[in-house]
This record gives C-alpha cells, sequence and structure tokens, in this order.
C-alpha cells in the first residue's frame, strides 16, 4: 500500500552482534565467577601483601653508574629493535596499502604476514633467536623487531592510504616511474604519521624488554629477574621502578615529539623558499628539525654496540638457522595434551575476566581524564597523569607481585592484567569521550540537564561505539599478554611454553604455538567483525 510508513528492522548482522557481545559478556562474568576474583581472596590475600611489603623497603638501588649502564643496555636494545621493525615494515607496507601495492595478491600477501607477525607471541621468538645466538641482546632485537613488524606495518599501510592523492598525481603527470612517484609523492606525506607510529612502538617495545628479561635478554629486565629468583625483592623492586620511571619518561617524551609532528601537519604552513631559490630559509623550526635529525641518527649509531650486538654474532646464528628450525618440527603433545588444553582454556579465562574488570575500572578513570567530562581541568590532568604512570608499569611486575600476594595461578595474572588495561583503555576511553560533539552536549546542558544527565545521554552514547571498538581491542591485547604472564606462574598456558624451552621439548614449544596461534586468531577475526558489525 503506497503511503504506508514502516519502522525499519534491525538487520539480522547487527543483531547477531548484540547477541555475540552479550555472550562475551557472559563468558567474563563466568570466568570471573570461575577464577573466584572476589572481595575474599583479596582479603585472604592482605596478610601477604603486608609480608610482602615488609621484604621490599627498603628499596636496595644499585649505584649510579650501574643504573644509568642497565638503563643504557635496555634502551639501545630497544632502539634496534624498533629500528627493525621501521626498515621491515615500510616495504611491507607498501605491499599492503591499496594505493600502492602492485597487484592484488602482494596486498592479501603482506597483510597476512602481518597478522602473523602480530600472533606469534615475542617469547616464542626469542626462544627460537636464543637457539642462533645464544642469550644476550641479538635474541631480543630480532624477537621484538620481527613481532613489532605486525603492529607498525599495519599502521603503516593504514598512513600510506589516507595521503593526498594531490602530490602523486602531479609527480605521474611530470612522467615518473612508479617507485619515483613513491619515493616522491607518497612517503613524504606519510613520514610524520611513521614517526609518530615509531614513537609509539618504542614505547611498546620499552616495556616488552622487560618481558624478554625473564627469559635471557639483558638489561633491567634480566637484573629484575635474577632479583626475584633470588628473592631479593628490595633490589627486584627497586629495578622495577627505575623500569617504571625511564617509561614514564620515555612515553612523557615521546608523546611531545608526536604533538610537535600533529602541529606542524596541522597549523601554519611552512616558509617558502626565497625568490629564485629552491632552499628553504633556516627557521627555528628548520633548526629544531635538523637538531632532531641529528640527534636521532647519532642514537641509532651508538645504540648497535652499546646493545653487544656484533656482524659475526649475526652472520654466525644466521648459518644455523635451518638446523634450529629443524628442531621445532615436527609438533609434538609430549603426552600432555589434554593439560595444555587445559591451560589455553585459562589463559582465555584470565584474558575475559581481565578485560570486564580492567573496563570497569578504565571507565570512570577515562571519564575523569576527558576534558570535556571532567568537572575541572585539574581533575583531568590528575588523572592523565595516572593513566601515563600505570601505562609505564610493565603487567609483568605487575604479575609478579600478584604472584607474591595472591599465590600462583591465574588470580595473579587476572589482577594485573585488569590493571594494565587501565593505563591503555583508560587513555582510549579519554579520547574517545573527547573526540565527541561539544555542541550537543552544550545544547542539552542549557536546558538545565546537570553534568551526571549530560554524559549518560549524550557524550556516553555519542562515543559507545568507538568505546566497544576499545573493549575488543583490548581483549585482544589481553589474551596475548596473558599468554606471556604465565612465565611468572600467573597461569595460562605460558608456564608450558617456558619450561618445554627449558627442557628442550622444542615439539612441545610447537604445538603450544599452534594452539595459542589459532586462539589469537579467531579472537582477531571475531574482533574485526564486530568492529564493522557496530560501526
Amino acid at each position: 500500500m503506497t503511503g504506508t510508513r514502516t519502522l525499519a528492522r534491525p538487520s539480522r548482522t547487527g543483531t547477531a552482534a548484540v547477541l555475540v557481545l552479550l555472550a562475551l559478556l557472559g563468558a567474563a562474568l563466568w570466568s570471573v565467577g570461575e577464577l573466584r576474583l572476589n572481595v575474599a581472596t583479596l582479603v585472604d590475600s592482605a596478610g601477604n601483601a603486608a609480608d610482602f611489603l615488609s621484604r621490599t623497603v627498603p628499596l636496595d638501588f644499585p649505584p649510579v653508574a650501574e643504573v644509568l649502564g642497565l638503563c643504557a643496555q635496555t634502551l639501545a636494545i630497544v632502539v634496534c629493535a624498533t629500528l627493525l621493525a621501521v626498515l621491515l615494515s615500510v616495504p611491507v607496507a607498501v605491499l599492503a596499502a591499496g594505493n600502492t601495492s602492485p597487484a592484488p595478491a602482494a596486498r592479501y600477501g603482506a597483510r597476512a604476514l602481518v597478522v602473523v607477525a602480530r600472533a606469534v607471541p615475542d617469547v616464542v621468538l626469542a626462544i627460537v633467536f636464543f637457539r642462533l645466538f645464544g642469550l644476550g641482546a641479538a635474541a631480543g632485537v630480532l624477537a621484538m623487531g620481527l613481532h613489532s613488524v605486525g603492529m607498525v606495518g599495519k599502521l603503516y599501510a593504514d598512513a600510506i592510504e589516507q595521503v593526498d592523492e594531490g602530490p602523486r598525481t602531479a609527480v605521474r603527470s611530470a612522467g615518473a616511474g612508479r617507485l619515483q612517484e613513491l619515493v616522491a609523492g607518497v612517503l613524504p606525506a606519510a613520514l610524520p604519521a611513521f614517526v609518530a607510529t615509531a614513537l609509539h612502538r618504542f614505547d611498546i617495545n620499552l616495556r616488552i624488554s622487560v618481558v624478554l628479561g625473564f627469559v635471557g635478554v639483558g638489561g633491567l629486565g634480566f637484573e629484575i629477574a635474577n632479583s626475584l629468583r633470588r628473592l631479593d625483592y628490595q633490589r627486584g623492586m627497586a629495578l622495577a621502578l627505575v623500569v617504571l620511571g625511564l617509561c614514564v619518561t620515555v612515553e612523557l617524551i615521546s608523546g611531545a615529539v608526536r604533538r610537535a609532528l600533529l602541529l606542524r601537519t596541522t597549523g601554519r604552513a611552512a616558509t617558502p623558499p626565497p625568490a629564485g631559490g629552491l632552499t628553504p630559509p633556516w627557521t627555528a623550526r628548520r633548526v629544531r628539525a635538523a637538531l632532531y635529525a641529528g640527534a636521532t641518527v647519532a642514537v641509532i649509531a651508538l645504540s648497535a654496540p652499546a646493545a653487544g650486538l656484533t656482524p659475526a654474532q649475526l652472520v654466525t646464528g644466521a648459518g644455523q638457522l635451518p638446523a634450529t628450525l629443524g628442531l621445532f618440527w615436527p609438533p609434538s603433545t609430549g603426552g600432555i595434551l589434554p593439560d595444555l588444553l587445559a591451560e589455553l582454556a585459562v589463559t582465555v579465562q584470565i584474558a575475559l575476566a581481565a578485560t570486564l574488570i580492567g573496563a570497569l575500572l578504565a571507565l570512570p578513570v577515562g571519564a575523569m581524564a576527558a576534558r570535556n567530562v571532567a568537572p575541572a581541568p585539574g581533575v583531568a590532568a590528575a588523572f592523565r597523569a595516572v593513566v601515563v604512570v600505570v601505562r609505564g608499569i610493565p603487567e609483568l611486575i605487575i604479575a609478579i607481585v600478584f604472584v607474591v600476594i595472591t599465590g600462583l595461578g591465574p588470580v595473579a595474572g587476572a589482577l594485573a592484567l585488569a590493571i594494565g588495561a587501565v593505563g591503555l583503555l583508560g587513555k582510549l576511553v579519554a579520547d574517545s569521550l573527547e573526540e565527541t560533539d561539544v555542541r550537543v552536549q552544550e545544547a542539552v546542558r542549557a536546558t538545565g540537564a546537570s553534568r551526571l544527565q549530560v554524559f549518560t545521554a549524550v557524550t556516553l552514547p555519542q562515543a559507545a561505539p568507538a568505546l566497544v571498538a576499545h573493549l575488543l581491542y583490548q581483549l585482544d591485547v589481553t589474551i596475548r599478554s596473558a599468554t606471556l604472564l604465565g612465565i611468572v606462574g600467573a597461569g595460562g598456558i605460558g608456564f608450558y611454553l617456558l619450561n618445554a624451552s627449558r627442557v628442550m621439548q622444542f615439539g612441545v614449544v610447537t604445538t603450544i604455538l599452534g594452539l595459542v596461534f589459532a586462539t589469537v586468531m579467531a579472537v582477531e577475526l571475531l574482533a574485526l567483525w564486530l568492529r564493522r558489525a557496530v560501526r
């Protein structure tokens, strides 16, 4: 009948997405109960917490020269790993980006490489490289560098796809070839995003270096691991505090550089060159840029020898690669497949429970850190500082503390990851709330609505799709981290992974890697579908 209006029915995809989200919520609640994450557990552990504190203070800091040496070694390893990731990610991103890939097969192959690099835990890569290069920096640099391609390559490809096609078209119209188009018309426009991504990955690799210290990579993480194995909590926690200060300092510096890059690309235009000349004048901005570039080159040049990398070591290890890879094939269960599957289920439970608890903690923290939600600018700044500090604490350190307090098992892992989620998820929540339409909020506030009413009725619904996407991303990150925390006894399959590598059952390592890879890929595909469905 003409003129009849009907209500639009929700799509099947949208309904399915809601049902899946509800199922994930139910699984997370069940995991919290199954792992016994409750107030009673924390109350029972209060005595252990007091005992741990008494064994920790006063902190025992090493001599200043030793601390500076450890910091320099750690930073050198992280610089080399991040540089390796950038060098590998640029060609991968060019092949993966839709506007620069030479063929669909190349694009899909590069995208698959990025996914695989993200799915393989860096600890597993480190175990492989330890067989090739022995304990030390080389294994850590290669493990972190190759694993970082998963994140850096993806973000670089996204940056290339978002560049303005105008310069590239102009270069092409002048008769340039494909390589010249890329060098002159694409990469310069994507360079600020490349630098910002590299700085962000540097922050992440600094935290990862602490984890790899527990499997043999040198630096602060290695010394923390040795101290805790001796039950020397005074020295271990003192070094952990040094790591916290280093992480916060690096994050503040890299954040300032990223903001400067953003201002440079979105602010006023650069000073044009003088008439009849091609070289721009040496303004204060150009001098600063030259100084930054020179300092970067100097740091990179000093990092390789400071980390202890030598060409001879790399060449010798590369020659042993075929024989080493042969140790990991064929896969073997070692007669403990039921145990491996059970621990894999525990790892998933830890991730679900930690994501739920972390979200409950991160939402109020992120809301107070958002400038358009916090009652005063000072409150927003204070909560932003809390987020930065929490992000600066490596989750492995938090897990060790909870293992001592609550004992070995998944409770320690879930609590550590929940606190760690406050750092990442709190920042993402604050950013999403600040990106909402302030004009709508002001209009509702003008009608007499309170701050809480504006937040619940306008701000939160506007940010809801982004918040759901962030929660799915946090689940993805948490399930990877839950695997790694098992190496310090925080529950899950990571404990079996480390034991299998220590007793040289490399076939079992391959089986565990396959199980973790399949789980991570399933979670990533589910998250990708849900993110598309809730847009």
